[in-house]
């Protein structure tokens, strides 16, 4: 796994059936604790509504996965939110959908097509990125080797974040993991190996 989507702005979306208000937000976690403590803060704001319920997926490849109906019908509510998180693969998301009862039974088709489009809602109005895995790769070079290393760099959409010029030129650039091997390669033949490269520990950006 070298990327996934998250959200990095709240989205929130509100969904009416039958006088039944379903108020869903979506936020980003990092883990179950800070999810947790999300659900906890919608029970809280809405302590009067019939149901707050939720489902979360923590971790970059989604190792943790988990869903409550809050007094629903089972499998109602908590899993069609669940399966809007699914379906937009993200990652480290939680999502909450509070519901104020409007008096008249909606089903189990309706509960679940209520809860599926507030949900919904909530993921389209957030702020979505791709956040991926890679590396800093600082390059020491001579001026010759420059335009070259710049011209590899082009050509695999890559922009340096710093290029300092003095004896020698450095250039740092975050390289996505699985393109790592193939820069290295391409810029030691291209400077017949006199391009000095470090990088450093995976990390996260988008």
């Amino acid at each position: 796994m070298t990327e996934h989507k998250t959200i990095i702005r709240s989205g929130s979306g509100e969904v009416e059936e039958k006088r039944s208000r379903f108020i869903a937000v979506a936020v980003h976690c990092e883990s179950e604790e800070e999810a947790l403590a999300f659900i906890e803060s919608v029970r809280k704001k809405h302590y009067d509504a019939r149901h707050n319920c939720f489902a979360y997926i923590i971790g970059e490849k989604g190792e943790l996965e988990r869903a409550g109906d809050d007094g629903e019908p089972q499998k109602t509510a908590g899993q069609p939110i669940l399966s809007v998180l699914r379906g937009a693969e993200l990652k480290n998301v939680c999502c909450v959908v509070t519901r104020y009862f409007g008096g008249t039974l909606l089903g189990t088709g309706g509960l679940v097509r209520a809860y599926t489009d507030s949900a919904r809602l909530a993921v389209q109005n957030a702020e979505i990125v791709t956040n991926r895995v890679g590396r800093i790769l600082t390059v020491r070079t001579d001026y010759t080797g420059m335009g070259k290393i710049q011209y590899i760099l082009a050509g695999e959409e890559l922009t340096p974040a710093d290029i300092q010029y003095a004896d020698n030129v450095v250039i740092t650039v975050c390289v996505p993991e699985e393109l790592l091997d193939k820069v290295q390669k391409k810029i030691t033949e291209a400077t017949s190996a006199t391009a000095v490269m470090e990088y450093g520990d995976p990390i996260l950006y988008h």
